[in-house]
């Protein structure tokens, strides 16, 4: 039988599919950031990405096109698990990937991008590589991301570490083709502003929150961690996204969702230092 500590980390690691990614990089290729990146160090934390990931999918969902391209094109009512690890995926390769294996999943996320499109229920059209609603998608991501390493993992990153990550991971959304991606807190903070009034809260936004939030642990040994981690995504949220969701009941509880979150991060690091 495997150690306990073994199992966890085996455990942790299927959630997102690591196992099965080559993160190797050949001898003097650091990839698309490197080891001395803000990204590295944002994307380092198991336990804060999965909570901002859940933070992440709340806000981009409450986007019309964004939540139909996931309505008309994928089969996230039947397995969101394998949405959420190729998502995973993407991240893990494009941060911590060769240059080469980098590109090549840019490259493979764009060519699917462009075959997705169709038209809302108000007839309006809409297309997955329409460049305003990228920048929207990768803002919702960067914000919730940050907010979640700033919480659960490391209070005392800087306001100018923060900004670097954000110039950092524009590069990325400006290869998936987004404009006038933000680059700054300040910035970023008026993008989500100014395209607070295209969204909104519907049936279809309602049922794959209800999917996402409820989805089934992968495994029984892992449902208390998964259902706290879904906990702690929901704290993350701005107040009008969580108002939108009817989720806004969340502020009393926050010091203690924060304080057991980080608890939880600590053993988690353990066991995949192991």
């Amino acid at each position: 039988m495997l150690p306990v500590r073994r199992q966890i980390a085996d455990q942790i690691r299927d959630v997102v599919g690591s196992r099965q990614l080559d993160l190797t990089r050949p001898p003097g290729d650091d990839g698309l950031f490197g080891p001395g990146s803000a990204t590295w160090v944002v994307h380092g934390d198991f336990t804060a990405m999965m909570a901002g990931g859940i933070a992440s999918l709340l806000v981009q969902m409450l986007h019309p096109a964004a939540l139909a391209g996931v309505w008309d094109h994928s089969d996230f009512r039947r397995d969101m698990p394998g949405r959420l690890r190729r998502t995973a995926g993407f991240i893990s390769v494009t941060t911590y990937g060769a240059t080469e294996a980098a590109e090549r999943m840019i490259a493979r996320v764009r060519a699917v991008h462009d075959r997705v499109g169709g038209t809302l229920p108000d007839g309006t059209p809409y297309a997955a590589n329409d460049p305003h609603l990228l920048t929207f998608v990768h803002a919702a991501e960067v914000d919730s991301f940050l907010r979640a390493h700033r919480t659960y993992r490391d209070p005392d990153f800087s306001d100018a570490e923060a900004d670097r990550y954000l110039a950092e991971m524009a590069t990325i959304a400006r290869r998936l083709g987004a404009e006038q991606v933000p680059e700054t807190r300040q910035q970023l903070a008026r993008f989500l502003d100014s395209i607070r009034p295209e969204l909104r809260v519907d049936a279809r936004t309602r049922a794959v929150a209800r999917t996402l939030l409820n989805q089934p642990a992968p495994t029984p040994a892992l449902a208390p961690v998964s259902n706290w981690l879904t906990q702690a995504g929901i704290a993350l949220l701005p107040d009008w996204a969580a108002r939108l969701h009817g989720l806004d009941g969340y502020g009393a509880v926050r010091p203690a969702i924060r304080a057991g979150t980080r608890g939880l991060g600590g053993a988690i690091r353990w066991a995949l230092a192991g």
